[in-house]
């Protein structure tokens, strides 16, 4: 019987795609750790969508966010075998113009409280693990020679994941900037 648990990160290390022994605070680690984070908080808005091409979008995406993550896990980008392409980004930019075409576009650019509804509340939430994932992806190539179609999808899918959660908040409550 395989054991989930190796006892190889007992003291702190752990191992990249690649075989390469890090410390498990390592930026990369923190660069992967975040997208994994990311693909569990889709995950868990997917289980309040009720609307079923959109359930399907998320689920798209998450698969392409194991390819991110193995990538970010193997130095330098290595031989990991699926890479995010400019397919996958064009496939997020259509879906971010159909669904603000969907709205109105005025209404669609304005602060609001998010959260007007169990799915839109967390993905938003979402959008947020997102963000991070991307700051810590862009310290990491600071480090390391990152490809920029990798972090070129990760900022468009924050925007894909902002524009989902827009679409489907059902009670718009706009911010009123105190002067």
């Amino acid at each position: 019987m395989m054991k989930i648990y190796t006892k190889t990160g007992d003291k702190g290390q752990t191992s990249l795609y690649d075989g390469t022994r890090v410390p498990k605070f390592d930026i990369r680690v923190e660069s992967y750790g975040t997208v994994d984070e990311l693909n569990s908080n889709i995950g868990v808005s997917r289980q309040f969508c009720e609307n079923d091409e959109i359930k399907e979008k998320l689920l798209k995406i998450q698969r392409t966010l194991f390819n991110v993550a193995g990538e970010l896990a193997t130095v330098d980008g290595g031989n990991f075998p699926e890479k995010v392409s400019e397919e996958d980004i064009t496939w997020l930019e259509n879906l971010i113009d159909f669904y603000l075409d969907q709205m109105n576009r005025d209404d669609a650019f304005q602060f609001i409280i998010p959260g007007s509804n169990p799915f839109s509340a967390h993905l938003h939430v979402t959008r947020t693990v997102c963000r991070r994932a991307e700051r810590r992806i862009l310290k990491l190539s600071t480090q390391a020679e990152i490809r920029p179609t990798l972090i070129k999808y990760v900022n468009r899918l924050s925007d894909a994941l902002y524009t989902l959660a827009r679409f489907s908040e059902t009670d718009l409550i706009l911010v009123d900037f105190i002067k």
